[in-house]
């Protein structure tokens, strides 16, 4: 119900779910048994060849730990994209932008062939699927795409940088006992220069892993501070639910409910205070379904001090250190050769 591409089939307690993209399938479950069964079921109404255990799919290379912990990155892809872009040999930088560093649409020289320029960016978004920490600045260029400038690539070029230090990071997934989402939602008011609006940001972890976030522009203007941290709280939350619905199709159910995160007061103040306040009595009814799920006890916020809020990393550019805290906080970095298992293709 929740994700039209994945099937999900319950047997005698256990489950085996499948994910399908075009005629590429991802396959697995609870019992090895019934796994091959139904691999030999779907193989006498399709042409199947079955390559084993998981370890590339759309570009995202997935290698298995003596712990049983799974690490996901696209080295061979940001690899690739390097050498398309020309810049394999670039010197590497610490972060993927600069903190408060701010362009405008005008800004610079058209650039007379932008083809190759929305090509690069438009890889860079598909990388972001493991790398959460250059979303934000990813989101940043792709507002240049229809007229882009000799400074607007200057920004491309500096994500590139980033990425030529960090090929081999990627996400750890780990094994863990607590079964509870927790998200972290975040916004920069008026961040964007050329239209004021507001940068949303979040990031949703299932135990310690985290497994969406987003770094996304608001379509509208907000009047206070106030305001797009609720917008961003309600955004997060909307996510967190289907997630929520996706669990459940997958037979899998949260003991508590979920938590969100945010380290603005005044937003916290909006969401459990069931009397609507006067500064955000203009707002979209659809923001306010946060407030009634809260009220309703199916979700919990709380208060998390700044230098604790990782969705910052999705809203604007950071210095290294605080960046690097929040890398670390997204399970974000290289692996070790020694920790992996073999596996066959």
């Amino acid at each position: 119900m929740a994700d039209t591409s994945l099937f999900v089939k319950a047997d005698d307690g256990d489950v085996v779910i499948m994910l399908l993209y075009v005629d590429d399938i991802i396959l697995t479950g609870s019992s090895t048994t019934k796994v091959q069964s139904v691999i030999s079921q779907l193989a006498e109404v399709f042409d199947l060849k079955d390559r084993g255990q998981l370890t590339y799919f759309l570009g995202l290379q997935i290698q298995y730990q003596m712990d049983g912990s799974i690490f996901v990155n696209q080295s061979k892809y940001t690899t690739d994209l390097l050498k398309i872009a020309g810049m394999e040999s670039c010197k590497p930088t610490s972060t993927p932008s600069k903190p408060h560093s701010q362009v405008l649409i005008s800004d610079g020289t058209p650039m007379a062939n932008p083809t190759h320029y929305r090509s690069i960016v438009g890889a860079l978004q598909y990388l972001t699927f493991t790398r959460p920490d250059i979303a934000h600045a990813v989101n940043v260029v792709c507002q240049y795409m229809t007229q882009p400038s000799d400074l607007h690539m200057h920004l491309v070029k500096r994500i590139l940088r980033y990425l030529k230090g960090t090929i081999h990071y990627g996400l750890q997934y780990t094994k863990s006992p607590d079964f509870i989402i927790s998200a972290y939602s975040d916004s920069d008011w008026a961040a964007d220069i050329n239209t004021r609006r507001s940068i949303t940001g979040y990031v949703v972890y299932i135990g310690a892993n985290p497994i969406s976030w987003q770094s996304k522009r608001q379509s509208t203007i907000s009047r206070s501070s106030t305001e797009p941290e609720y917008k961003a709280l309600a955004h997060c939350a909307a996510d967190v639910f289907w997630i929520r619905s996706l669990l459940k199709d997958l037979l899998q159910f949260l003991p508590v409910p979920p938590h969100l995160h945010c380290d603005n007061l005044s937003t916290l103040a909006l969401c459990s205070n069931p009397v609507f306040h006067s500064k955000i009595k203009h707002l979209d009814t659809d923001y306010h379904f946060v407030r009634e799920r809260v009220q309703k006890g199916d979700i919990t916020v709380q208060y998390i001090p700044t230098e604790e809020q990782v969705a910052d990393v999705f809203t604007k550019g950071l210095h290294s250190p605080i960046f690097s805290k929040h890398c670390h906080n997204l399970n974000l970095g290289a692996l070790s050769p020694a920790t992996t298992t073999s596996s066959k293709l």
